[in-house]
C-alpha cells in the first residue's frame, strides 16, 4: 500500500476516533451527592428535587444529582457542613443553631427581632443574608463554597401548655436553635436544651423538653402537632441555614457546568426558595389549627418587654464578635438596611 493510500484511510480515522473521545468526555455524567437534615416533606427536600432535576436537564443529563434526606448520609446535623467540607457528601444543607457559636457572625441574624426593614419575610432575609455571604460571611465558612443562605420564617414557640404572657415562659424547658435564641430564653426565665430537629418530636413526647421554637412549616413537617396543642405568637426570632458545596469539587467541574450552578444558586435562588418556605408557612399555620392546635397572642407591652430585655443580648453578641476579629457590627447594619 502506498504512503498516500495509507494516510487517506488511517488519518481520517483517526481523526474520527479522536472527536469521539472528546464526545464522549464532554457527555460524560458527574454524580454529586447532596446531604440534608430534614425529612422528604419538607420545603427544603422539594425545592432540592426541583433544583436537582433543572440541573440534570439544563446539563444535557452531564450532571446527576442523588439527595440523601434525614440525615441518611452523614448522620445527624452537625456533621452536614464538616461532611461538606471532609468530601464524605459534595454538597450539605443544614442551620448553624446545631452547632451553637461555631458561625458568629451568621447567628447575629439569629437576634429577637432581627430582621431587614423590608421584613421578617424569608425572601426578604434568605437573600439579602446570601448577598452579604461574600463578604461577611465566607470567611467563617471556611472549606465551603456557600451556594446560598437563608433565614427562616421567625418562630413561634410549640408548647405542651398554653403561653399567654411572658411570665408563662419561666421555668419551662424549651428546645432552642441557636445560641443567641438561648440567651433570648434565658433571659424570660427557661430552661433552654438544644435537641436537634429530628429529635424534637420524641422529646416533646417523652416530656425531656415542654416546649420548642419551630417556624409554622416545620412544626408541620415534623408533626408536632401530634403531641403538642398550643402555638405562641409572634415570632420571636429565626433560624439561619447555610446550603454549600465542597469546593474542591466545586472547582474540579467543567467551567459551563460551574457557570450552571453559579446561575442556579446566590441570591436569587435564596429569595425564591424564600417564597416557597412563605407558602408553606401559611399551609402549616392552617394545618395546624385544623389538626386542634390553638394558637395564641402574646400582648403588645410583652412584647415590648421582650424586646428591652433583648438589647443589651444584642449589644453583647456584636461585642463578642467583634472582639473575635469578626466585623459583626458592620454585617448587621448592613443586613438590617
Amino acid at each position: 500500500m502506498s504512503f498516500t493510500r495509507f494516510f487517506r484511510l488511517v488519518v481520517p480515522s483517526s481523526a474520527l476516533l479522536c472527536m469521539s473521545l472528546v464526545g464522549n468526555a464532554k457527555a460524560q455524567t458527574i454524580e454529586l451527592k447532596l446531604s440534608h437534615f430534614v425529612p422528604p416533606n419538607h420545603t427544603f427536600h422539594k425545592w432540592a428535587l426541583a433544583w436537582t432535576e433543572r440541573l440534570g436537564k439544563e446539563s444535557g443529563g452531564r450532571l446527576k444529582v442523588t439527595i440523601y434526606p434525614n440525615g441518611q448520609l452523614v448522620g445527624p446535623p452537625n456533621r452536614q457542613l464538616d461532611a461538606a467540607r471532609n468530601g464524605i457528601t459534595d454538597i450539605s444543607f443544614v442551620l448553624h443553631g446545631v452547632t451553637p457559636g461555631r458561625y458568629a457572625t451568621t447567628e447575629l441574624v439569629q437576634l429577637a427581632f432581627s430582621w431587614p426593614k423590608a421584613g421578617s419575610s424569608s425572601s426578604i432575609t434568605s437573600k439579602r443574608m446570601s448577598e452579604l455571604a461574600s463578604a461577611y460571611l465566607a470567611q467563617e465558612h471556611e472549606g465551603l463554597h456557600i451556594l446560598w443562605m437563608a433565614a427562616a420564617m421567625p418562630t413561634v414557640v410549640y408548647s405542651k401548655n398554653p403561653i399567654r404572657k411572658i411570665d408563662d415562659f419561666k421555668g419551662i424547658k424549651i428546645r432552642y436553635t441557636g445560641v443567641q435564641n438561648r440567651n433570648l430564653f434565658a433571659s424570660l426565665g427557661a430552661v433552654p436544651l438544644l435537641i436537634s430537629p429530628p429529635e424534637s418530636q420524641d422529646a416533646l413526647a417523652k416530656g425531656i423538653i415542654e416546649a420548642a421554637m419551630f417556624p409554622h412549616e416545620a412544626a408541620l413537617s415534623l408533626d408536632l402537632g401530634a403531641v403538642v396543642k398550643h402555638a405562641t405568637e409572634p415570632g420571636l426570632a429565626t433560624a439561619t441555614f447555610a446550603f454549600a458545596m465542597n469546593p474542591a469539587k466545586y472547582n474540579s467541574l467543567p467551567t459551563d457546568l460551574k457557570a450552571l450552578i453559579d446561575r442556579t444558586s446566590g441570591p436569587a435562588a435564596a429569595e425564591q426558595f424564600g417564597k416557597e418556605w412563605e407558602a408553606a408557612e401559611k399551609h402549616g399555620r392552617d394545618e395546624e389549627i385544623r389538626q386542634g392546635v390553638q394558637i395564641h397572642m402574646l400582648s403588645d407591652a410583652d412584647v415590648a418587654e421582650i424586646k428591652k430585655r433583648a438589647a443589651p443580648q444584642i449589644e453583647a453578641a456584636i461585642t463578642a464578635v467583634e472582639n473575635a476579629g469578626k466585623p459583626g457590627r458592620k454585617f448587621l447594619e448592613e443586613y438590617w438596611k
